[in-house]
């Protein structure tokens, strides 16, 4: 047997059981084991009945129960169970004294909650055994309690730190949405509206228009490579070249000496975009572009389609047309050249301008919209305009993908050419 401890030995050792509560009617039985345990340095606490003992439990939670089977009222079974359903900070070990060596009882009592149990007359070697067995469990328990309190504590932090992410990213997809200065302008001979739908709180599509004179106006979708924040960061960086607030910073647009600005041709200013992505910006980023003059009286659309998606003539009748000619993407290579071309809007047609987002929305089993499945909607809205075919497509989108959290962001220009308004050009 290992050496007796003083009185103040299994608190100094830091001993998982501190508290034991002996259970018996036979005060002798009692008095033998609290010598054994206060001998080995542990605090004790004796009672005479499983009712004594439920109080003593209320007002001092012990850390080892010693319970007698066999008791008048209340037994050491129900005792046992009772003991388990009380409010505890941590477990409880229970052992079971008991005359029974029957296989069944000992069943009977691991279904009560007992942990383990010792043959009366009680041997105090096998005593300090089961204690030293049960001070391991218990160990193991609160260090795990431990670690788990540690876990939630590192969560409730994590969750702050996300809040406080969260509450930024909120203003942050406040800030991109206010780059799209205007939905939806009407300049007579023709009406544009935008959509900039991101897949999270931020994203990297970006659309837009400047006017360049009273019956011209440039018109631009971008789509930057990867989503998120970095993604974000640089589509607000583009959006100050091609500034429909601060013509100056527009790198579409030269002033002329009478102090108007005359727009460069759309070829000319993609490849500027792509020399100043690749030389002045340190980034592994690239984007599609598709960037387009509009002559509103001609109904003439000079465009160049760097990487992005084919733009659709929506005509008269409702039946669609897909344009351009493709392209490199923006920011891969130096030097490369970017071919413009020019369609013609009759009056009463729209050009659709859409990302890959919209044609590449997948459904519940993986098959993308494709253009063809973008025509069948404009085709079905042919009668909707303005902001509401926006907003009409994002729906469609949805039923389409089986929710509204689509993937990729989404986002779309619509140029609806009328031609019936008589300005001259300046």
């Amino acid at each position: 047997m290992p050496e007796p401890q003083t009185s103040n030995d299994a608190e100094e050792n830091g001993s998982a059981i501190q508290n034991v509560l002996i259970v018996d009617d036979s005060r002798l039985q009692r008095r033998i084991l609290a010598a054994s345990l206060a001998r080995w340095g542990y605090s004790v606490t004796e009672a005479n009945s499983a009712e004594e003992a439920l109080e003593h439990c209320a007002e001092n939670q012990p850390d080892l129960v010693l319970s007698d089977w066999m008791m008048p009222g209340m037994d050491g079974l129900e005792f046992c169970q009772t003991f388990r359903k009380l409010p505890r900070d941590s477990y409880g070990y229970f052992i079971l004294l008991t005359s029974k060596t029957e296989k069944e009882a000992v069943a009977r009592g691991l279904d009560c909650g007992a942990d383990d149990f010792l043959t009366k007359p009680v041997n105090a070697a096998e005593l300090r055994a089961r204690i030293n067995a049960g001070e391991r469990i218990l160990r193991m328990e609160r260090e795990l309690t431990e670690k788990n309190k540690l876990v939630g504590e590192t969560l409730t932090q994590l969750q702050s730190l996300y809040d406080a992410l969260d509450s930024d990213l909120i203003e942050a997809k406040k800030l991109q949405q206010s780059l799209v200065r205007e939905r939806y302008r009407d300049f007579g001979l023709a009406q544009v509206s935008l959509l900039l739908r991101p897949s999270g709180h931020v994203g990297g599509d970006l659309v837009g228009m400047y006017p360049i004179t009273e019956t011209r106006v440039g018109l631009f979708a971008i789509d930057v490579s990867g989503h998120g924040i970095s993604s974000a960061l640089m589509t607000a960086r583009l959006a100050g070249y091609l500034s429909s607030a601060v013509p100056d910073q527009n790198i579409a647009l030269e002033k002329q000496e009478d102090g108007r600005y005359a727009p460069l041709p759309p070829s000319d200013v993609v490849e500027r975009l792509n020399t100043i992505v690749l030389e002045e910006m340190e980034t592994e980023h690239y984007f599609t572009l598709l960037l387009a003059d509009v002559d509103m009286v001609a109904g003439r659309v000079d465009m160049v389609q760097a990487g992005h998606p084919h733009p659709m003539i929506q005509h008269v009748d409702g039946s669609c047309s897909i344009v351009g000619v493709g392209g490199m993407p923006v920011g891969l290579l130096p030097g490369v050249s970017f071919d413009q071309s020019e369609i013609v809007l009759q009056p009463g047609e729209r050009l659709v301008i859409q990302s890959d987002g919209v044609t590449e929305c997948p459904a519940p089993d993986e098959t993308m919209l494709e253009e063809e499945g973008l025509i069948a909607m404009l085709e079905e809205l042919k009668d909707v305009r303005g902001t509401a075919l926006m907003e009409a497509l994002i729906w469609r989108l949805a039923d389409f993908a089986g929710n509204d959290d689509f993937p990729d962001d989404v986002s779309a220009i619509l140029l609806e050419y009328q031609g019936e308004v008589s300005v001259r050009e300046p």
